[in-house]
C-alpha cells in the first residue's frame, strides 16, 4: 500500500514539473551580432493622435499653424476624470486638419511621408519659407495581457518599444506561461495580423515583430501546467467543501 501511495505522488510530481528548456528566453544564441530589427516606420492609421508642429524663420508667421496642437481636453468617465493627449485626431476617413491648411490626408502616410506632404503644400501656398514641420504620435501605446506578472497598457511616449521590453514591463511572463509561443495580434491595413513568437529560440531577434507598433496586443498564453494546477483545483474543491461539512457536523454532534 504505501509503495503505491509513493509511486501516486511521485508521478504527480513528474506530471507537475515544467522542462527547464522552456523556462528561459534565447536558449540557442551564440556570441555573435545580429542585424538590426527596426523596421520600416509606421504607418499612420485613423484614430492616431499626432502633435503636429511648424516653425519657420518667422516665428509670428509660423503660430498660426499651431494654435490648437497645445489644447487638451477633459473626459468625464466612470473612473474620474481623464485628460485626453493634445495633438491632431486622424479621423475615421484618414484625415487630420490643420490650421490654414485644412484636410490633409493622413492615414496610410508615415511621419516622414506626412512631414513633406505638409511642408510642400505650405510652401506651394507660399504661406511660409523653409518650414520645419515635426511630428510624433501621443497615443502609442501596447498592451500585455495573459500569463505575466502584472498584465497592463504601456504608454511609448518614446515611440519605440521592443517585445522584450513590454513583458519586462509587464512584470515578465510567468512560470506558467509559454514563452515558445508568444501571440502579438497587429493591425496592419484594416486586417487584424496574429503573430506567433518562440522566445525560446534567438532567430526572434533577426524578427520583424522584435520592436512593437502602435496598439499591438501581446498575449502570453497558459501552458499544460497551469491548465492542470486550474483542473486540479476544481477537482479538489468539492472534496475539501464536502470533508469541512463532515467536520462541522462532528464537532456540532460533540459539542
Amino acid at each position: 500500500m504505501a509503495k503505491t501511495i509513493y509511486i501516486g505522488i511521485l508521478m504527480v510530481m513528474i506530471g507537475s514539473c515544467i522542462s527547464t528548456k522552456n523556462i528561459g528566453y534565447f536558449n540557442n544564441a551564440s556570441e555573435t551580432e545580429y542585424a538590426s530589427t527596426s523596421g520600416a516606420e509606421t504607418a499612420i492609421q485613423a484614430n492616431d493622435i499626432l502633435s503636429i508642429s511648424i516653425s519657420s524663420l518667422n516665428p509670428e508667421a509660423s503660430a498660426i499653424f499651431n494654435t490648437t496642437n497645445g489644447q487638451s481636453n477633459n473626459i468625464n468617465t466612470s473612473n474620474g476624470n481623464v485628460t485626453q493627449p493634445s495633438g491632431y485626431l486622424v479621423n475615421a476617413e484618414g484625415f487630420i486638419q490643420l490650421p490654414i491648411l485644412g484636410n490633409i490626408q493622413s492615414a496610410g502616410l508615415t511621419k516622414k511621408q506626412l512631414k513633406e506632404k505638409i511642408a510642400n503644400t505650405i510652401v506651394e501656398k507660399k504661406l511660409l519659407v523653409d518650414p520645419i514641420v515635426s511630428i510624433r504620435h501621443l497615443n502609442f501605446e501596447v498592451t500585455v495581457i495573459g500569463e505575466v506578472g502584472r498584465p497592463m497598457v504601456i504608454p511609448v511616449p518614446n515611440e519605440k518599444i521592443s517585445l522584450l521590453t513590454a513583458l519586462g514591463q509587464a512584470g515578465d511572463i510567468t512560470v506558467y506561461g509559454k514563452k515558445d509561443n508568444v501571440l502579438v495580434i497587429r493591425e496592419s491595413n484594416g486586417k487584424k495580423v496574429v503573430k506567433r513568437i518562440n522566445l525560446n529560440t534567438a532567430d526572434f531577434l533577426n524578427s520583424a515583430y522584435y520592436y512593437l507598433k502602435p496598439n499591438d496586443i501581446v498575449y502570453v498564453e497558459p501552458n499544460k501546467n497551469k491548465l492542470a494546477s486550474v483542473s486540479r483545483g476544481r477537482q479538489l474543491l468539492p472534496a475539501l467543501l464536502s470533508g469541512l461539512s463532515v467536520v462541522v457536523i462532528v464537532l456540532d454532534r460533540i459539542f
